[in-house]
């Protein structure tokens, strides 16, 4: 999808829609883990915050990876980490591999 003459209007649902789905996996499911994301969708909260930082820098707005992913955390990546991720298991690491074979490497 083009970017050059939006209309406001889809841009403002396109951010709306955004902010829910951060939203959601900050408050609703913090539970889900950023390997099954990129087992199953093939992005994970990280990716969303390096889309972040580059929709940010193509505007002129330098950012580092640190702010990017506090914006899509909701907290300092580190903090979030501590309370919600847990060490993937081998079964979550085979499955990575094996998405990663038939998907390619980002």
């Amino acid at each position: 999808m083009k970017d050059t003459q939006r209309d406001p209007t889809t841009t403002e649902i396109e951010a709306a829609v955004f902010r829910r789905l951060r939203g959601h996996l900050m408050q609703e499911r913090p539970d889900v883990q950023n390997i099954d994301l990129m087992i199953l969708a093939g992005f994970c909260r990280n990716c969303l915050a390096d889309w972040y930082r580059e929709a940010a820098q193509d505007r002129g707005i330098e950012m580092d990876r640190d702010a990017a992913r506090e914006a899509v955390y909701g907290m300092p990546f580190n903090d979030w980490k501590a309370s919600h991720q847990k060490p993937a298991t081998p079964e979550q690491l085979q499955a990575f591999d094996e998405a990663q074979r038939r998907h390619g490497k980002r």
